[in-house]
């Protein structure tokens, strides 16, 4: 295998393309704008629900539908050569869902923000099944763990540049010329990053190598399936993979929900204001870039899996102090220890994985949809934990302390993974 530099640049470019949704939609602008603009209190046929509970479902029903749509389509990608017209699809619906999102207005029309951000979610969910199986295929073994550290770099760098500028437009409006009536600022926020999603991705689709796209017919679904099945096995008969992915399904749990749903721990429980919430997730992104080359040398020198249980001890120790804050400068402390360990976790997960998986090249789509799908079945798991505490006890803190559960199950489970399944196949 030879690698191509031109291929790898158009990879990590996807990452700066679509990590604007994570960071400026769905982690910083969007929970706050939501929380912000209805009613704490929102009633939904007989029941009334918190506004931070409805969110949390949103995202939880965002997860399901991908999760059962992944693994389908990944079979027809890998059989019938997809790949890239899967991303493609996903991409450009995600894309037009934000644009969407610039209609929401408030509480009078609900319905058009959560159907549009549950769009949305589950097309940056989706492409990233598809994106992520090109890693085996551009890069060698030994050479992923930075490529894939690389990658959450970029998508951190490019997503922090938009929210910079987002962040002027929706402090500043009169320098732009702008009008605060009816939410603007914030609603140009979100037609900014369907526009920047949708351009920067175009370049990585030129980039990335074509797959043996094959014309569609009836035997692409039953060929996917039969695809999915032999990944399956491939799978199931190999303990460390399944030990690594039961893991991951744990910590994934605690991690993605911290992502989504730290603005409204802060926001609700710490009265931060919106423009103290995105400085904390601008120190959150940027400690995240070195964060994510920190644990990839930390790899380099030991292995993986020495890199990843030291980061699992600091998530839980994360989950303790969050609980235990009570002011604003004490939250400051514990996002920069979010940042420092959140691109590590992301880049040697998705690095290690690749290592760990069989090298069948013509199944990559389809081991890596388990992994994506344990992804999304975690944030479903994450996301209503968080949102069920929360309603049961009125207490966002007791969500948060309740995610530690998570990431101990992800540290027990990851020290049976041998060492040497890590090593360069």
């Amino acid at each position: 295998m030879k690698e191509d530099k031109r291929a790898i640049l158009g990879w990590v470019m996807f990452d700066w393309a679509n990590s604007s949704y994570s960071l400026v939609i769905s982690t910083a602008v969007f929970p706050v704008f939501f929380l912000a603009a209805t009613p704490e209190e929102i009633p939904i046929f007989n029941f009334s629900v918190y506004n931070s509970s409805l969110y949390a479902f949103s995202v939880t029903f965002s997860y399901i539908l991908i999760s059962l749509l992944s693994p389908v389509l990944s079979g027809i990608a890998d059989h019938g050569g997809k790949r890239k017209f899967f991303m493609r699809v996903f991409t450009t619906t995600g894309s037009l869902a934000c644009i969407l999102l610039y209609f929401f207005t408030g509480s009078n029309n609900l319905w058009i923000g959560i159907i549009a951000f549950i769009i949305a979610t589950t097309s940056h969910a989706g492409s990233l099944v598809f994106y992520d199986a090109y890693l085996p295929d551009i890069a060698l073994p030994e050479h992923r763990d930075k490529i894939s550290a690389r990658g959450y770099a970029f998508g951190y760098i490019g997503s922090v540049l938009l929210l910079i500028v987002n962040l002027l437009v929706i402090q500043k409006p009169e320098w732009f010329g702008i009008s605060s009536e009816n939410h603007l600022p914030v609603r140009l926020a979100f037609l900014s990053v369907g526009i920047w999603w949708f351009s920067f991705s175009q370049y990585s689709f030129i980039r990335l190598p074509e797959d043996q796209n094959v014309a569609f017919d009836k035997s692409q679904l039953f060929g996917g399936l039969k695809k999915l099945k032999t990944a399956w096995n491939h799978i199931r008969h190999n303990r460390d993979v399944m030990y690594f992915l039961f893991s991951f399904f744990c910590y994934s749990a605690g991690v993605q929900t911290v992502i989504y749903l730290a603005s409204a721990f802060a926001q609700k429980e710490l009265h931060f204001e919106s423009s103290e919430l995105i400085l904390i997730i601008l120190i959150l992104q940027i400690v995240a870039i070195g964060g994510a080359y920190l644990f990839a040398y930390i790899s380099k020198l030991s292995q993986n899996k020495t890199s990843m249980m030291i980061m699992l001890c600091i998530w839980i120790l994360i989950c303790v102090l969050a609980y235990l804050v009570h002011s604003k400068t004490q939250f400051y402390l514990v996002a920069a220890l979010v940042g420092m360990v959140l691109g590590g976790i992301q880049a040697l997960s998705r690095s290690a994985y690749s290592k760990i998986i069989p090298t069948e090249k013509n199944l990559n789509t389809c081991l890596f949809s388990f992994y994506d799908t344990l992804y999304y079945l975690s944030i479903i798991s994450g996301t209503f934990t968080f949102g069920i505490v929360g309603q049961l006890t009125g207490s966002m803190r007791n969500s948060v302390i309740s995610l530690g559960i998570f990431f101990i199950a992800g540290l027990i489970f990851l020290s049976q993974v041998k060492k040497s399944s890590f090593l360069h196949k």
